[in-house]
């Protein structure tokens, strides 16, 4: 499944997809590969790759100024519905308890507690996402050659999605916060 982020100024716009196989219900921990540039000349954007090799998502950004998440569309079927599924608010109280936490995701915008916390730097591309039982569900990594430990720097990481955990909604996520910290 993937999914839309719609916001008051700007929108993150879906280029290109394939029909996937839904990941989180087989059980296995699934790794992608990040590239924060777009395949497309002349774009930003991201490229997901699959540990098969196989590209899984691609888009165009936009800036956003609040944070909205919509259901999207798989092949022929449409998720999409009027109503956000989730509601991202960045953390920015430098009083808070955990200074850590970049953003807090809720279900819906009125709720008080969070369903999920994204926690860490995204700009050394250290995050994990936390649900509200504090297990880890998602986690963004630098990506370092297997021979040689040589790092890709920023621009390439990878986003482990534990199982349970629907991989299109974890690459949201990262939409959001490169939208957030970048």
């Amino acid at each position: 499944m993937f999914f839309f982020l719609k916001s008051l100024s700007r929108s993150v716009h879906h280029q290109e997809h394939q029909e996937q196989p839904d990941y989180f219900k087989l059980g296995l921990c699934k790794s992608l590969t990040v590239w924060r540039k777009s395949l497309i000349v002349s774009c930003n954007g991201f490229t997901v790759i699959d540990s098969d090799g196989n590209l899984v998502y691609r888009n165009q950004l936009r800036l956003v100024d609040s944070w909205l998440v919509y259901g999207g569309e798989v092949g022929d079927y449409c998720y999409t519905s009027e109503k956000p599924i989730f509601y991202v608010k960045k953390s920015i109280n430098i009083l808070q308890a955990n200074p850590n936490v970049l953003a807090y995701v809720y279900r819906r915008s009125s709720d008080k507690k969070y369903a999920y916390m994204i926690e860490g730097s995204y700009s050394n591309r250290s995050c994990k996402v936390v649900d509200e039982k504090n297990r880890v569900v998602a986690e963004i990594r630098r990506k370092a050659a297997i021979i040689g430990g040589i790092s890709f720097g920023l621009e390439v990481f990878l986003l482990i999605v534990q199982p349970g955990f629907d991989p299109g909604f974890a690459m949201a996520l990262v939409l959001l916060l490169d939208q957030m910290f970048s």
